[in-house]
Parts: C-alpha cells; structure tokens; sequence
C-alpha cells in the first residue's frame, strides 16, 4: 500500500490478482484492490479495514437503500 502505487493484493485477504479478479478503488490519493468477495466489507464493514487503511475507521457504513 503505497501513496503512488496500486496495491496489486486483496486489502482483506492480502490474495493476488494472480489468485482471484481484483477490483480497484481510491482513497485518500492511493489505489488499492479488494476482491470481490471482500467487497460487502468495504460497503457495509469499512471499519474492519481500519489496519490496512488510514482513517477506515471513521468511513461511514453503506445505509439502506432509497428509492430503488
């Protein structure tokens, strides 16, 4: 997890792009990847990525969806 670089592991299950497909996003300036998988814990669980990202603990949980 580097500020200029991507992060080519699952930040959750540290797994390779060479293991599972790998999706993207940015924070904070950096790109990193999380599996589909993981991916719920990134929308409903940020906080449980508090110790692979800066300040995950204080990104808000996905709420109920509206207007569907």
């Amino acid at each position: 997890m580097g500020s200029s670089g991507i992060t080519k592991t699952c930040v959750v299950c540290q797994k390779g792009a060479d293991e599972v497909p790998l999706l993207t996003f940015e924070y904070l300036n950096s790109v990193f990847g999380i599996c589909p998988q993981h991916l719920p814990v990134l929308i409903h669980e940020p906080g449980r990525l508090r110790e692979r990202l800066v300040d995950a603990a204080n990104l808000p949980a996905a709420g109920p969806c509206h207007g569907a």
